[in-house]
C-alpha cells in the first residue's frame, strides 16, 4: 500500500517546495492532498500527472486517515489543527515555531537526530531554516572535539518571509521609490540586522530560536550560542558564517574529514582557487555546503567557517520530507 500525505498551506512558498520534492523523492505516494484557506480553495495542482484540487482546511478533515500530514501553514494554523491531526492518530511533521520547545515533541534534522522518531507516532516539529544548516555542521564538529561557544551571524534570504518578501526585493530592484511593507526598510541594496520581533534583552526571537532549538536538537545546554540575524536582498539560499571554540585543539584536516565523511554535507573549501560556497549556486539544492575552514588567529581550540543552505529546501521542506523517510525506513 502507498502512501496518503497531506500538506496544510499547500499553496504558500513552503507548501509548494515541500511539493516539488515530493515530486523528485521515491516514496510510494497513492494519494496527496492540498488544504489551504478560503483564498486558495479550488486552485489545480498537478503531481504525478494528476491534476489534484486544493481544499478547505477543516476540523473534520484533520480527523481522517493520513499516513503523514505536513503542515506549512504557520503557528497559529499549526497550535489550532495539529493536535486534532495527532490525536486522530497521524503523523504530523509541523515546519512552524509552535511545538518546536515543547517537551515531549522530537525537533528533528534526520541526519543530526533521527533515531529519536523510532517508535514516534505524533506531532514532530521542524526546526528554524537558520538552526538547521547549523546544527548539521555542529553535530559532527561537537561529537569529535566538544563545543563551548558558538558566535554566528546569518545571512537570509528573502524567501524565508514569503512570496510577497521576493516580490518587494524584485520590485524595489527596479523602481527605487516602490515602498517597504514586508520590511521595516528598504530591502534592496540593503542589510536589515531585525528578523522577527525584539525582545527586552536586545536579542530577537529569530536569534534566540538559533540558542534554544540547538540545545534541544544537540541534547546539550552547556553550548553558549550568540546569534545575530540579518536579512539580506538574496532570493534563495541563507548564509552563517560560525565562529566555534572547542574544549580541545582542533585539526583542520580532521575537521575537513569528518564534514566530508556526514551525510547531507558537502565540503567547498579552495580559496586558493575562489572555491567556497554561496548562496546563488548552491540554491535548489538540498546539502549544506561548507567552506572558509580556518582555525582562529589567536585562539588554538577556535576555528571559523562559512556555511550555505536552502533555505526553503534543506531549511524547510526537503527536511519535513527527510523526516518521513526517516521514519520509513524504522518500518
Amino acid at each position: 500500500m502507498g502512501l496518503t500525505i497531506g500538506i496544510v498551506g499547500g499553496t504558500g512558498a513552503v507548501g509548494t517546495k515541500m511539493i516539488e520534492v515530493l515530486k523528485e523523492k521515491n516514496l510510494n505516494i497513492t494519494k496527496l492532498r492540498i488544504f489551504a484557506s478560503e483564498r486558495t480553495v479550488g486552485q489545480k495542482v498537478i503531481f504525478n500527472n494528476e491534476e489534484i484540487t486544493v481544499e478547505l482546511l477543516t476540523k473534520e478533515v484533520m480527523k481522517e486517515n493520513f499516513d503523514y500530514l505536513l503542515f506549512a501553514a504557520g503557528g497559529t494554523i499549526s497550535g489550532e489543527f495539529a493536535p486534532i491531526a495527532a490525536e486522530a492518530g497521524n503523523i504530523v511533521v509541523d515546519n512552524s515555531s509552535f511545538w518546536r520547545m515543547t517537551e515531549g515533541i522530537p525537533l528533528v534534522v534526520p541526519e543530526v537526530n533521527g533515531d529519536i522518531l523510532r517508535g514516534y507516532r505524533g506531532i514532530i516539529s521542524n526546526p528554524n531554516c537558520s538552526t538547521t544548516q547549523m546544527v548539521m555542521v555542529l553535530a559532527p564538529l561537537h561529537k569529535r572535539y566538544g563545543i563551548k561557544r558558538v558566535v554566528v551571524s546569518t545571512y537570509q534570504a528573502v524567501s524565508g518571509s514569503g512570496h510577497k518578501a521576493i516580490d518587494e526585493l524584485e520590485k524595489q530592484m527596479l523602481d527605487k521609490d516602490y515602498p517597504n511593507q514586508v520590511y521595516p526598510r528598504r530591502i534592496a541594496g540593503n542589510c536589515i540586522p531585525h528578523i522577527d520581533t525584539f525582545i527586552e534583552n536586545g536579542y530577537t526571537r529569530e536569534e534566540l530560536k538559533m540558542v534554544y532549538e540547538t540545545h534541544k536538537i544537540l541534547d546539550d545546554n552547556t553550548i553558549k550560542v550568540n546569534p545575530t540575524a540579518v536579512r539580506v536582498p538574496v532570493v534563495y539560499s541563507h548564509s552563517e558564517s560560525i565562529y566555534l571554540e572547542f574544549n580541545e585543539e582542533p585539526d583542520i584536516d580532521e575537521v575537513r574529514q569528518v564534514l566530508e565523511k556526514t551525510e547531507g554535507i558537502i565540503v567547498d573549501d579552495n580559496p586558493a582557487e575562489n572555491g567556497y560556497p554561496t548562496p546563488l549556486e548552491d540554491a535548489n539544492t538540498d546539502h549544506t555546503y561548507v567552506g572558509r575552514i580556518r582555525k582562529d588567529l589567536f585562539n588554538p581550540k577556535a576555528l571559523s567557517l562559512w556555511v550555505v543552505a536552502d533555505n526553503l529546501r534543506k531549511g524547510a521542506a526537503t527536511n519535513a520530507i527527510q523526516i518521513i523517510e526517516t521514519i520509513e525506513n524504522f518500518e
